[in-house]
């Protein structure tokens, strides 16, 4: 078992009243349209992790992870979660991360580019630890420097300097992680 942890883009924060869309956390957790790279090599068993984006006078929370129990094509994700489909609210807001339309087709409210990468490897867990709330994210956000700290065994200014952009853990590592998390949200 390995996995990875990832910081997601600037403003990812629920300070600024963001809603995550990908990861979509819940009693199915997804991970549908960012960081192909990483669901690349991910396999089934292994989880992953993401922190919140950079937020001036924020620092950033472990938001939450999951454990992979499948790994699937957009086009299989759209058939079986509608819920998690792209759609875009009242006030402009997109939610959901499955990036294809009925027909597999690159849907149109999705702007990244390289969508042929981006539409295989959908993950889906059922067994993930994550803040479920404002209250939560705070709770993980007064921890989540120590937690990394722990999990790496290194001293840094900032859960970014240890972090990156992404970065593997072990199953040890994993298992840190989530007991430190599960204490952490109470």
């Amino acid at each position: 078992m390995k996995g990875y942890i990832y910081k997601l883009y600037s403003g990812a924060d629920i300070s600024l009243g963001w809603k995550f869309n990908d990861p979509i956390f819940g009693d199915v957790s997804t991970l549908g349209a960012c960081v192909p790279n990483i669901r690349e090599h991910v396999e089934v068993g292994d989880w992953v992790f993401a922190l919140s984006g950079r937020v001036p006078d924020k620092v950033p929370y472990i938001v939450g992870g999951f454990k992979v129990d499948e790994k699937i094509d957009a086009l299989e994700a759209h058939a079986r979660f509608p819920d998690y489909r792209l759609v875009q609210d009242e006030n402009g807001h997109i939610a959901g991360n499955i990036i294809v339309n009925a027909d597999g087709e690159h849907h149109p409210l999705d702007d990244h580019s390289n969508f042929e990468r981006r539409r295989s490897n959908y993950l889906v867990g059922r067994e993930s630890v994550y803040a479920r709330n404002a209250e939560q994210a705070e709770k993980m956000r007064s921890r989540t420097h120590n937690i990394i700290e722990n999990v790496f065994e290194k001293k840094a200014n900032r859960a970014f300097d240890i972090v990156g952009r992404w970065r593997r853990v072990d199953a040890a590592q994993i298992q840190t992680m989530i007991r430190e998390m599960k204490r952490a949200l109470g």
